[in-house]
């Protein structure tokens, strides 16, 4: 068996050194090295061996195997180098030609837009406030004065998951969570970033879309105060030369309401197509908060007053940027978000 092994040893050498190409050597190594090659072949007959010479066979055989590992590494990294070398002189490079940049992502515009409006609240000293986007019916609508019965629901169609739980239909309901945890402790400011959910679906609606709810409450809090608050953020928003316009309107949760309205940011106030010749386009709703919903959320109407205020972020990006279909913010087509 000695011999046999010795033989294969120089058989295998000779035609490692025939290899011509790194596919030759993996069939080498498979012909001499694997589960089914001669060396394995060979070693299956030790068991007719004495016990005496079965170390010694083992040891002569682990030897070879070694060296044989060794000496295709050896060949199989002159392999590779010399096809690297006889490949580049095929090959022309030019190396003055301008390398292969990646494509970088950018933030999304209604990113920009939620960093943006946080950053312009958060220098007039409101803080951040989260919620959940499953929410209670009673925090989503009977805390903001809006009972089961009530018509305003109508108004938000709304995704329910049982009678009493629903995907919320605004930011508001973090309104109510706060008063209750804050209680009765004055000043609150704050503003509510987030998903909300409605059964929309065209140009200018989608089921999912973000708003901005805003929330102050103290001593003596009035109605000019909303309004100088909300006339700072469209002229940080939009440019100092934006004007604000306040009128009546209705919701459940503030008494009394107003639709806010800014100056058309594509004519100036003079009239176009885009603001119906009116010089304004309408971003928000606003008002000061209802005596009833500041004593659900354990404060007394008699001693605080508040305002609330929300926008929805895809109309104020819409607006910014001069976007036309509310579905492209949500497409995720690159040509369209690689332009903000």
């Amino acid at each position: 068996m000695k011999e046999e092994l010795q033989l294969l040893k120089e058989k295998a050498v000779k035609g490692l050194k025939e290899c011509k190409t790194v596919d030759e050597l993996n069939e080498f190594k498979v012909k001499y090295m694997g589960k089914k090659g001669e060396l394995t072949r060979i070693l299956r007959g030790m068991g007719k061996l004495s016990s005496e010479e079965r170390p010694v066979v083992g040891q002569l055989a682990n030897e070879i195997r070694d060296y044989l590992e060794k000496e295709l590494i050896t060949f199989t990294e002159n392999l590779k180098i010399k096809e690297m070398e006889e490949r580049l002189l095929v090959e022309s490079i030019d190396v003055t030609l301008p390398g292969i940049c990646p494509e970088l992502g950018r933030q999304h515009p209604l990113s920009q837009v939620i960093d943006e409006i946080e950053e312009i609240f958060m220098g007039m000293g409101y803080n951040i406030e989260e919620g959940p986007e499953i929410e209670l019916d009673h925090y989503n609508f009977e805390a903001l004065n809006i009972p089961k019965d009530h018509p305003a629901r109508d108004m938000q169609d709304s995704f329910y998951i049982t009678p009493d739980v629903l995907l919320r239909t605004h930011t508001s309901p973090v309104q109510a969570r706060t008063m209750e945890k804050t209680c009765p402790h004055v000043p609150v400011k704050i503003i509510v970033p987030g998903k909300v959910f409605r059964r929309d679906d065209d140009s200018t609606h989608s089921p999912m879309f973000h708003q901005v709810e805003g929330l102050a409450i103290n001593t003596n809090i009035r109605f000019s105060d909303l309004k100088g608050t909300l006339l700072s953020f469209a002229r940080q928003m939009f440019g100092a030369d934006q004007k604000i316009r306040l009128r009546p309107s209705f919701f459940p949760f503030t008494e009394p309401s107003a639709e806010v309205d800014i100056s058309c940011v594509m004519c100036k106030g003079a009239g176009c197509r885009v603001c119906g010749y009116t010089g304004w386009l309408e971003v928000l709703g606003a008002g000061m908060v209802h005596p009833r919903v500041l004593e659900m959320g354990g404060y007394n109407s008699e001693e605080v007053t508040g305002f609330a205020f929300g926008m929805g972020v895809e109309r104020i990006a819409m607006l910014k940027y001069g976007i036309d279909d509310m579905r492209l913010l949500f497409e995720n087509d690159v040509r369209f978000l690689s332009q903000f």
